[in-house]
This record gives structure tokens, sequence and C-alpha cells, in this order.
């Protein structure tokens, strides 16, 4: 039986209130030497091109470098996707990643800093303030955090592209940004500046906003939220961004997929549905737009608005909760039920271990009013799984019980296998997204 033991839920835990601006011109790209590999599809000599706006989700073991060294394991419930990134304006000095999270409950581009290869690295453009000192970003999950620099580069997945579109580079440690400030760090949990840590190569944040942290992004203490730091080499604080101060010098890291010139309002995540003992290998499809080609209409799912937040209300045990959300980077469903037995298992401390699967029906409700079932089968997170599955149904665990630096309060978190057998699409705010106004999701 294998062990459980990634236990991500990478929901940002800033209020997001989400310009309405963003990079729109298009990158010239082309796909270059790099740590991480891809396959191009083309037009010519009989292999099929995909869609332009869509392009492959994989479920596996994940990066290399997780088997590598004492920090070893294998990824579970782990959705990724493969991308390609430039230097500003070059098309020979890119690198194409592959083993990105994605993950629809946070915002922005977000790479290991190992991952990149030096050449690239020293081109991507650094942001700095006016005097050139590095701006550096601390960006907080709900279990851990994530501090870096903050660069441009030319972005491409699919048909779709950025350039000199904003991200973090997570680990950099060049300029002022070698110690990571005490506002930071004091946030709780581990910096998860390794891909052993992480899980992936980076994080691909495509949720319900354009910018990562909005007019919410202000210099504070580094409490709740993604804040930004000014780095001289004596060391970094806060300061505000662009966002929300125009004389600013640098701009917030914004979520790719409102950088498009077209099919920018949203996603589809797209996954198939797995059987109880899991599977080792899943694939599913992205798709860019909702609404804005043939392949990614909004067609008959329902819709539940979401707060200024991004939240949406569960209804569970008679119980409303209404900080909760949809997130494929949170690996299981996490809910508090003292009711249902936990798992005594080393290594399981905090999931659910119940004798029998257990038909769960919560509901969900969006600020419109509308209601939908949400319910799910809930199995035993130690006898179920097959030994080698990477992707696993009906997993659940208590957040309480878990090592999150700042849980959630009343809120059920419907992870990645809430996804499993549906479209759920992410739409973005103050963006029509299918003829309705985001922000919200449907499926």
């Amino acid at each position: 039986m294998r062990q459980i033991l990634a236990t991500m839920a990478l929901l940002l835990l800033a209020a997001c209130s989400g310009g309405t601006s963003g990079t729109t011109a298009a990158a010239t790209t082309t796909t270059g030497g790099g740590s991480a590999s891809s396959t191009t599809s083309s037009s010519s000599g009989g292999t099929v091109t995909p869609a332009t706006n869509t392009t492959p989700i994989v479920i596996d073991a994940g990066p290399a470098a997780l088997n590598v060294g004492a920090g070893a394991y294998t990824a579970t419930n782990i959705p990724y996707v493969t991308l390609t990134i430039c230097a500003p304006g070059s098309t020979s000095n890119c690198q194409t990643i592959d083993h990105v999270l994605l993950d629809t409950g946070s915002i922005g581009l977000r790479l290991e800093a190992s991952v990149l290869n030096s050449t690239l690295l020293s081109a991507l453009a650094q942001q700095t303030d006016a005097t050139g000192n590095a701006v550096g970003e601390c960006y907080e999950y709900v279990d851990n955090y994530v501090f870096g620099s903050v660069r441009t580069a030319d972005f491409t997945m699919a048909g779709e592209s950025v350039a000199s579109l904003p991200l973090q580079v997570i680990g950099d440690t060049s300029g002022g940004l070698g110690t990571v400030p005490h506002s930071c760090s004091s946030s709780g949990g581990s910096n998860m500046n390794t891909v052993q840590l992480l899980g992936a190569n980076g994080i691909i944040g495509v949720g319900n906003f354009v910018t990562d942290c909005g007019s919410a992004c202000v210099a504070t203490n580094g409490s709740g939220g993604a804040i930004y730091y000014d780095c001289p080499a004596s060391g970094c604080s806060a300061v505000t961004s662009r966002a929300n101060n125009t004389s600013a010098p640098y701009e917030q890291v914004i979520n790719p997929v409102a950088g498009f010139a077209t099919d920018n309002n949203g996603v589809i995540v797209s996954l198939p549905a797995v059987a109880p003992a899991g599977a080792v290998t899943l694939t599913g499809t992205l798709y860019f737009g909702i609404g804005t080609q043939s392949n990614n209409a909004l067609g008959s799912a329902s819709v539940l608005p979401t707060t200024s937040n991004g939240y949406v209300t569960a209804t569970y045990n008679k119980t409303v909760l209404a900080s909760s959300f949809i997130d494929s980077g949170s690996n299981y469903y996490y809910f508090a039920d003292s009711t249902i037995t936990g798992c005594t298992q080393n290594g399981y401390s905090g999931f659910y271990c119940p004798a029998t699967p257990l038909s769960l029906a919560p509901t969900l409700n969006g600020t419109n009013g509308n209601t939908i079932s949400a319910a799910f089968t809930l199995y035993n997170a130690f006898t179920q799984p097959g030994a080698t599955s990477n992707a696993v149904p009906g997993v659940g665990a208590n957040p309480n019980s878990q090592s999150f630096s700042s849980p959630i309060n009343n809120s059920f978190d419907f992870g990645l296998p809430f996804f499993y057998g549906r479209k759920v699409y992410t739409a973005i705010a103050g963006r029509q997204a299918g003829g309705v106004a985001g922000p919200y999701f449907a499926y």
C-alpha cells in the first residue's frame, strides 16, 4: 500500500480583489533547449496538431527530481502541464518546462530557479525599483509559502502566448533576495524552494482573478497574502505594487490566461473518471477560454458565481461553510467531520479511513442562489489506493489535523478528486465567459 504523504493545498490566503489589467501582446516563441522535455505537434508530416486553445494535463509520478535525494517521494493527485518560456523578445533563448502544477486556486506563473538553465535565467528581465534594487515576492499558501524574484519572460502554452509576462522565480538568490524576510517566513509553513518540496517544477495559477493580489497588495507586515518586497543588499522590506499604485515601478504577477490576446476569460479542466483503486497515469485536457471557441462552450454547466474573494458556499451535514472553493492545487478533499473514522497508520494522520466507502452529499451554492450537488464517495485513504496509483479518487482529510500554517476556517476544499469525471470551469473576474460575468465556478 503506497503512502499518501504529499499534502499540498495551493489556495492563496490573500483576499483577492483581482485587477482588470494585463499584458495582451503576443509573444513569438520557439521550443529551445532546457532541462525539461516536451512534444511539439506539426500540421505537416502527418502529425496531428491539437486545437490551439488546448493542452494536455497529466497526473503521474511527477518530475524526475522527486526521486533524487533524501526527499524523494511519488506525487499523488497533482495535475501537471507543460509550457515554454523565452527571454523577452528572443526566439532562441527558450526552455520548455514540464511538470508544472496546474492550480485553479492561485494566480500567476512561479518556476523553481533550479529548473531554469543559467543562460535563460540571466536573460529574464528582473523587475527592480527606481534605484535598481531587485523586487521580490512572498506568496503564501494554506500550508507553505514561496519567496523569490519577480521577472518577465515571453510565455507560450499550446497556441496561446503572452509577451513580457511577469512571473516569480522561486528560490532566486540574486541581488538582495538571498535571505527570506522575516515577515514572510514568520507566516508559517516551509519555503517551497526546491522541486522536492513543491512536488513540481513550478506552479501555474489560473484562478478567478487577473493579478495575484490586486488592490489588497499593499505594504504590510507580510501577513495575509501575496506581498511584494524591495530587496537591496541589506535586506528586503515590503512595498506597494503597481496594481494599486500607478507610480510603483513594477508589475504584479498576473494570471497568464488573462494575458492572452483571445481565450482570456477563464479555463476548463477536463479529467476522466478514475476507478476506486486509482490510476498510475491519467491524462486530461486544459481548455483556454470559456465560450470563445466551438470546443469551450459553457453549455449546460451550472454556474456558481463566487464572492470577491473567490469563495462559494458549501453545505455539509447541515453546516453552512461560506469560505469553500474548488481547487485543482489541493490533492484531496479537505473538510472537518469528527464522525468519520480517522486513519491511525503512520504517515496518515488527519486522513479519513472509513471501514467501508461513504456516500457524502455536500452541496454548493453561488452568490446567485444556485444550488448544485457536490456528492462524492469517500474511500479509506490507507487501503483503497493501489500501490502505484498517482491519480486517487475519493480521499479526504481534516484540514485541522494537517500541518497547514493557516487553514481556512468555515470551508470545504474540493480538491483534485472532485475534478475526476467532470469538466470544471473557472472564470476570471470582470470578464464575460459564456455569456456570464466572472468570477465563477461551473460544472
